[in-house]
């Protein structure tokens, strides 16, 4: 079977399984199953395809006909300007995510130098890119998972950043090094009763440890963080969290009952009320 022929076959069975993206996802699996880009199954549209790589694009259209991520069945996904390599271990970095970062450079653009925490670093997706495009920034990754720092590790070597970040398993609530300018998270915040207003892809597919929190304490890892910053955070230094807009009124009265920080809501790209900027007086 030709490349053509392949990516046809294979958007038509994700068409029948209601996929909206089925032919960019049938080519998209493919170039990455012969390790070339879209490009090339354009040019190279009538070369035939290894049996070997074509049952292993078949195995990849059926899993995508369920519904698996398509970061996951590839293993990357492009961030801000950078590829980043993802697994069921770290959360699929979004674009709604990339308007922390947009922000973040832009107060930090006459920076000379900055200490930056990610706590909860998953893939490495936020703080990597802020090392990235600030060459004078340093930065600490901390996760309690070994998977997630494993990942971050492969891709600040990938972005050529390593040599300014240092990893650590820790919980925040038992990690004591360091004093930062910036803060970064994008914690759990998700509590069991919204399961079922969850995407399918998400809810079947990415790590619950990253996704939800106690019913009962949905702000547990946000007061931790807080509480973490009145100790190593320093005087004007910045928290930028990602937030469930449902809890927008408890996540304000949180953050001010601490009396050291100040608050500035941003939207994400949807409209969406995701991120909050605080700074410690």
């Amino acid at each position: 079977m030709n490349i053509q022929s392949a990516i046809i076959k294979g958007a038509n069975i994700l068409k029948d399984k209601s996929i909206n993206s089925a032919k960019l996802d049938s080519e998209i699996l493919l170039a990455s199953v012969i390790d070339k880009d879209r490009k090339y199954l354009i040019l190279n549209n009538d070369q035939n395809i290894k049996e070997k790589n074509l049952i292993h694009f078949q195995k990849l259209i059926n899993k995508r006909s369920f519904g698996e991520p398509i970061a996951y069945l590839t293993n990357e996904k492009f961030f801000w300007n950078y590829k980043f390599f993802v697994t069921k271990d770290t959360l699929i970095p979004r674009p709604d995510t990339e308007l922390a970062i947009e922000h973040i450079l832009k107060l930090t653009k006459h920076k000379n130098r900055m200490s930056v925490l990610d706590i909860g670093i998953g893939s490495g997706c936020i703080l990597l890119t802020i090392l990235k495009e600030r060459k004078n920034f340093y930065g600490t990754g901390i996760d309690i998972s070994k998977n997630c720092l494993n990942i971050s590790k492969i891709n600040a070597k990938n972005l050529e950043v390593s040599s300014r970040v240092k990893f650590f398993k820790s919980d925040v609530d038992k990690f004591d090094l360091g004093k930062y300018d910036l803060i970064v998270s994008n914690p759990p915040y998700i509590p069991p009763s919204e399961q079922r207003e969850m995407k399918p892809n998400v809810l079947n597919y990415e790590p619950h440890l990253a996704l939800f929190v106690p019913e009962n304490d949905p702000l547990i890892f946000y007061r931790s963080i807080l509480e973490y910053g009145l100790l190593y955070l320093v005087s004007d230094g910045l928290i930028y969290f990602e937030i469930n807009p449902r809890f927008l009124s408890e996540m304000k009265s949180l953050i001010l009952s601490f009396k050291v920080y100040s608050i500035l809501e941003r939207k994400d790209i949807f409209g969406k009320l995701r991120m909050l900027r605080v700074q410690k007086k």
